[in-house]
């Protein structure tokens, strides 16, 4: 659960006694509970240094409780609803909710432990009937509708409408509208469905920190980077093995072995450790989660009048519904796979050399293999580009691409970023940045947290602890942002050196953050509010600068000498610009066909996982050397991280950034003045005030072309 979420959909409340396990009163904490007042940190970032564990649930129950009292006020008013009176207290209900929410939900991601875990185990399902409770409030629902019916004859402005309109169909989509029996069997669902997918995610936590390659014989590291063999000697060492190599399956350890590591067997054993997370048939296996959560969320969607649940995720997205979805998503598919199967024969080709070169009187041919597509696509990348990763990675500390990522945002934007040492942070290492405009007003606080370790989940995210807006007094509230990543750490003498694709990662990310500094608005409900296919827009359109020449110019600095990466390695960067693009888009895409495909099921059913994999990816025939970028039993992203029926959201978003940054680059000035205000103002500054489409036209003046993603991705 997000802190958008507790923003966007109000939570009722839950009583203290009814939150424990009897009425005993409760022993009070050691310590004042820094999330009942607001905080008096600077810039009131969260206390960290004083934030226990203990302090939660009575925070939550404080939260709940307070918002009881605040919707009690709304729907105990007498006098006729209006905007002033009902629609904007309820809007800025909940803060000590909001306040905890914000600070639980991030740590529990990063820095989580068995406590926290009980926590959250106790604390969701609580959350889920409270919001049931708030969204079903036949009082509260009446005078919100009230509103609604009356809304353009109470002499109100543009916003305030959209507030309502939405608050509107937050209500009816979560229940408000149904006969209680149906009420009462929706909030039953919800809660379930809360459960499950805590349950999934804790489960997908231990695997990826229970399975680790040991290695003991030096000849296994062959074909390795020093750095990759560096790493892996530091963490035997932390794990009590000094002396041996251990391999993890967080991304910083397991993509450079599978891209240079010359044992094959063990490229195996890493590649189906990866992917086969949560489809172990053991305690943590996901499987029968997963099949409880899709039939769950059919059960939901007829409740709603929809034949499945995808289409009740898509009534309020871009796409607006799931035939759209699917036509948008196979007519990628199609020439992406013709493009991977071209990329396929020309690694075949080097691997069959290769043991011709062993044995050159053996007509024996090795085919190629998942765990094989890596290792022989540097091979193609070194023989067609002559492009070795390694060869630019001194040039990509953290520090270097975090830096280049602030002049970026700084030449487009004006916006600054200055190191501040003297905040709290939740974890060694957590860096600190205060963001101001081009004359010095203050935009908000930034979190960066880079490297991984066993508290923290696997992928890299942006989050928020304190989201943009105004107070019920019109008063401005500056956000506190987080990026979480998971890098390649230091080792040894030689700094944190990024990959190519951390690299984009970590401008990803930091698009999002500039999306959460620059939005703005009086009301929670629609400030920097866009669709779930929106949201990666503004996130994505920085991965378009990172890779420019003119760009990589101003960031890529040799870590040892200072020197600027030559032209020489720029060029090949460059030039490899559509390297692997078949597989890239292809896995992709076959994972968005799945998310699809398991949330198009129309009735309940006693689903085989595995088997219902095997089948949807079979029907769109994806080749065998593929798999979905995510598997069924480790999709996160859909069975615990709210892109149900909306992965897809990343590629339609990308037809959407690739419009835009071409808009730029067609101006004759990466940096255009006018058009960046002008995407500033209308796609990240105002997004929430209109749909989504809409304030993408006021930017680019017409709908986006489809052309720039297809040259891109390498399919024209």
């Amino acid at each position: 659960m997000s802190q958008k979420l507790i923003n966007m959909i109000a939570l009722s409340v839950i009583t203290m006694a009814s939150c424990t396990s009897n009425n005993e009163p409760q022993a009070e904490t050691e310590t004042p509970n820094p999330f009942l007042t607001e905080y008096t940190t600077p810039f009131q970032v969260p206390p960290f240094d004083q934030i226990k564990n203990e302090h939660y649930l009575p925070a939550f129950e404080a939260g709940m409780k307070e918002q009881l009292a605040e919707v009690e006020a709304i729907v105990s008013n007498a006098e006729t609803p209006t905007f002033e009176n009902t629609i904007l207290p309820y809007d800025k209900s909940g803060q000590i909710l909001t306040r905890v929410s914000n600070v639980f939900f991030n740590l529990n991601e990063c820095l989580t432990n068995d406590e926290m875990v009980k926590i959250a185990e106790t604390v969701l399902p609580l959350l889920s009937k409270h919001s049931d409770s708030i969204m079903m409030n036949p009082k509260l629902f009446e005078r919100i509708d009230y509103v609604y019916q009356h809304r353009n004859e109470m002499g109100l402005d543009d916003q305030q409408i959209r507030v309502v309109e939405k608050y509107e169909q937050d209500f009816v989509r979560n229940g408000a509208a149904l006969p209680a029996d149906k009420q009462a069997e929706l909030s039953q669902i919800n809660e379930q469905l809360s459960t499950l997918s805590l349950q999934f995610g804790n489960n997908l936590l231990k695997e990826n920190s229970n399975f680790k390659l040991v290695i003991e014989d030096k000849q296994d590291l062959a074909g390795l980077p020093q750095t990759s063999i560096d790493a892996a000697a530091e963490q035997a060492k932390a794990d009590g093995m000094e002396g041996k190599w251990v391999f993890t399956l967080s991304k910083p350890s397991l993509i450079p072995f599978l891209q240079f590591a010359d044992n094959r067997d063990l490229r195996e054993q890493m590649y189906k450790a990866y992917y086969n997370r949560g489809d172990n048939n053991n305690e943590y296996d996901n499987k029968k989660l997963i099949n409880e959560m899709v039939n769950l969320r059919v059960k939901k969607a007829h409740l709603f009048g929809y034949e499945n649940y995808a289409d009740y995720v898509l009534a309020v997205n871009m796409a607006q519904d799931s035939k759209t979805v699917d036509k948008f998503l196979i007519d990628i598919f199609k020439p992406a796979q013709e493009l991977a199967k071209k990329e396929l024969a020309e690694m075949q080709a080097i691997a069959d050399a290769e043991k011709m070169a062993q044995n050159p009187h053996t007509d024996e041919q090795v085919l190629l293999q998942g765990w094989d597509w890596w290792y022989y696509a540097e091979k193609l990348r070194k023989a067609k580009y002559d492009f070795d990763e390694n060869q630019i990675k001194p040039y990509l500390t953290v520090d270097n691409v975090r830096n280049g990522m602030f002049m970026a945002a700084n030449k487009l934007y004006g916006v600054t970023f200055t190191k501040n040492t003297t905040l709290p942070v939740y974890y060694p290492g957590v860096e600190t940045y205060e963001v101001k405009e081009a004359n010095g007003d203050f935009l908000g606080i930034l979190y960066m947290d880079y490297y991984p370790r066993e508290s923290k989940s696997g992928g890299a995210w942006c989050t928020e602890f304190r989201t943009s807006g105004h107070d019920i007094n019109g008063k401005k509230i500056y956000p506190v942002v987080s990026l979480v990543m998971n890098f390649t750490p230091a080792s040894g003498n030689v700094p944190a050196l990024l990959t190519w694709d951390e690299t984009e990662t970590m401008w990803h990310e930091f698009g999002h953050s500039l999306h959460a500094f620059f939005s703005d608005g009086l009301y929670t409900r629609t400030c920097g509010n866009v669709p779930h296919d929106y949201v990666e827009m503004p996130s994505q359109i920085m991965e378009n600068w990172v890779a420019e020449p003119e760009v990589i110019r101003m960031y890529a600095k040799h870590y040892e000498t200072g020197e600027p990466m030559p032209d020489s390695l720029i060029a090949k960067i460059e030039n490899s610009a559509l390297f692997n693009q078949g597989f890239m888009t292809t896995e992709l895409i076959a994972a968005s066909i799945l998310d699809m495909k398991f949330h198009e099921l129309t009735e309940p059913q006693d689903l085989d996982v595995d088997a219902f994999e095997k089948q949807q990816m079979d029907a769109i025939g994806l080749m065998r050397e593929i798999l979905p970028r995510y598997r069924s039993t480790n999709f996160s992203h859909i069975f615990n991280g709210g892109y149900s029926a909306g992965y897809y959201a990343y590629t339609w978003a990308e037809v959407l950034d690739k419009d835009a940054f071409n808009y730029f680059k067609s101006s004759g000035d990466l940096f255009n003045p006018e058009l960046a205000a002008s995407f500033r103002k209308n796609c990240l500054q105002e997004c929430g005030n209109d749909e989504g489409m809409v304030q993408y036209r006021k930017f680019r003046g017409q709908d986006p072309d489809n052309e720039p993603y297809l040259r891109a991705r390498g399919l024209k």
